[in-house]
């Protein structure tokens, strides 16, 4: 994809995410968008993308950090409730909830019987969110290890990039295979009807990026979508199935 190709698709796909922004204001919407995916897999890149020329006023992206001794302590989901979008708002989560069925499980900050409960209660918490007004879409960012190598080298050696570096980018290559697994456990327990998961290949950022938006602009109906949509690649941004575990789609 040429530079000049890309920037033409991300201007047109920003002035219909404006639109969308506009319909969800005027209809008094709750729009969350969930991202999740492997250290260095892009998540910052989409988001700054959808969010560039956003109301900052009714659009918020909430990245939380190391939950404090008193958090540690609370219902799992508290910390979160108090960031979800209100009418008229939408939310970004630069991973979300499901940390802790990812890098909480991995690394060991969480107990089994902490994850068990999490696992139990993250679908209905969901459908709850959802019977209340809450849309919730949620984006699996999917790169091989070959990938997450070089954009981790590449962190090191950018100075503008070392915000970005933590002890956890030390150990995703070694730990590789247990953070498939608990990816693997994660979408098939909690992709349901009322909130799929969307994988996202995220090997060509630019290409994920594009992929990203136009599929999030087509999961609000509105009347102000007029935007004559290029459908996403499917071999790019598809939803969950197990299948996809196994036949190539998804890095083992």
């Amino acid at each position: 994809m040429s530079n000049i190709h890309y920037k033409e698709s991300l201007h047109h796909l920003q002035v219909e995410l404006v639109k969308l922004q506009k319909h969800l204001i005027a209809s008094d919407l709750q729009l969350l968008v969930i991202f999740e995916g492997r250290d260095a897999a892009g998540k910052d890149g989409v988001i700054k993308r959808i969010v560039e020329h956003l109301s900052p006023r009714e659009t918020r992206v909430v990245a939380l950090g190391k939950p404090s001794d008193q958090e540690q302590k609370s219902w799992y989901f508290q910390r979160y409730v108090a960031h979800l979008p209100k009418a008229q708002e939408m939310v970004l989560m630069n991973r979300s909830w499901y940390n802790r069925a990812g890098v909480e499980r991995v690394m060991g900050f969480c107990s089994e019987a902490q994850y068990r409960q999490f696992i139990d209660t993250v679908v209905d918490f969901e459908a709850l969110l959802n019977k209340s007004g809450v849309q919730i879409v949620k984006y699996y960012l999917d790169i091989d290890r070959e990938e997450q190598a070089k954009r981790l080298q590449a962190r090191r050696d950018d100075p503008l990039k070392q915000w970005k570096i933590s002890p956890i980018d030390a150990v995703a290559q070694e730990r590789w295979d247990d953070y498939s697994q608990a990816r693997n456990a994660m979408l098939m327990q909690t992709h349901r009807a009322h909130s799929p998961w969307t994988i996202v290949n995220a090997n060509n950022k630019k290409r994920a990026r594009l992929a990203v938006i136009r599929h999030l602009l087509q999961q609000v109906e509105s009347p102000a979508r007029v935007f004559d949509y290029q459908e996403p690649n499917p071999d790019i941004i598809f939803t969950f199935d197990k299948k996809h575990l196994h036949d190539g789609h998804i890095a083992p």
